[in-house]
């Protein structure tokens, strides 16, 4: 993928790009991978698109995977189901302090306070630089224009995500709490039943 962009790119943002805001999964994505799921895109360009699902903690401690990073995620300290791509690896998503003298060793910056870490680093070295930080097993991947075709398609709300949402205490409620903070009708769908014919 290209450089990430800038906030301040206004290009970059007439283009349509979603890095650094949530993929809210709308009820057209009835079942699969996405249905219900609120990706966090860390990355999105001409090329294609990379996030994570912030909402689907399995049944795995990290400890069981990463020894020595169970201290440093923040709870639950599970194992994420990241998405569909190249689940047998690891990626740490994790947001720096609110104040950090020097960048740690093994940051690598996205946006805002957020960024990846790199798991081969010791976790000693970059503990106390992050407020918050999650695994996730897998990832969400599209190819160039793919996730633009999907949301013009109506299967995903953009909307602005906080720092919060990154490591919330609550995931398993992740979708229904992000749409409810949302006006008119995506506020209307955290109403919406788990299944439609019971309505």
């Amino acid at each position: 993928m290209a450089e990430p962009h800038h906030a301040e790119d206004a290009d970059y943002f007439a283009a349509g790009y979603c890095r650094g805001q949530l993929l809210v999964a709308l009820p057209e994505i009835n079942d699969g991978p996405f249905h219900r799921t609120v990706v966090l895109v860390l990355d999105h360009d001409a090329d294609g698109a990379l996030g994570v699902v912030l909402n689907r903690p399995l049944d795995a401690d990290v400890d069981d995977v990463l020894p020595g990073w169970a201290d440093v995620v923040t709870a639950p300290a599970a194992l994420f189901e990241g998405g569909p791509v190249s689940t047998n690896s690891a990626l740490a998503v994790a947001l720096l302090q609110p104040v950090v003298d020097d960048t740690p060793l093994g940051w690598r910056a996205m946006f805002g306070r957020v960024g990846l870490v790199d798991l081969d680093v010791p976790a000693a070295t970059i503990a106390a630089a992050v407020a918050g930080m999650r695994v996730f097993a897998g990832y969400a991947g599209w190819g160039a224009g793919q996730l633009e075709a999907e949301i013009e398609d109506g299967s995903w709300a953009v909307v602005d995500a906080s720092d919060d949402d990154v490591v919330a205490s609550q995931p398993q409620d992740l979708w229904r709490d992000v749409l409810r903070r949302q006006a008119g009708d995506l506020r209307m769908l955290s109403t919406f039943p788990d299944d439609p014919m019971t309505n």
